[in-house]
């Protein structure tokens, strides 16, 4: 039996490699929470402003997210900034406008949006 100051060097690395494996995963998961957080924000934004209902919030942004080849978050930060008095970049403002626009026509409430 060995003592436990005789560890041998393998097991270290191995625990090391694990540690390091469950930080970067731990990383990753406050990162998706966060984003998660910023998305929410967004839809709701886009719910107060546009009476747009939160499923179709989602594809909203998704949609433009896709368009302007940005992450969702991205938009999502974009948006929420807006809400908040910060200009949004023109590129992902146009593409908004065209995803509520096409939102519109495929049968949404006709409401007049509240541009600022």
């Amino acid at each position: 039996m060995h003592a436990p100051h005789e560890r041998s060097a393998p097991d270290d690395q191995g625990l090391g490699a694990k540690t390091a494996r469950l930080e970067e995963e731990n990383a990753q998961l406050r990162q998706a929470v966060d984003s998660h957080a910023a998305i929410d924000q967004a839809i709701g934004v886009l719910i107060a402003v546009h009476r747009v209902p939160a499923a179709d919030g989602w594809n909203v942004l998704r949609e433009v997210s896709q368009n302007s080849n940005l992450k969702l978050h991205t938009v999502a930060d974009e948006v929420t900034g807006w809400a908040l008095g910060k200009p949004m970049s023109l590129r992902i403002h146009q593409e908004l406008q065209a995803a509520l626009h096409r939102w519109r026509r495929r049968g949404a409430p006709d409401r007049p949006s509240q541009e600022r």
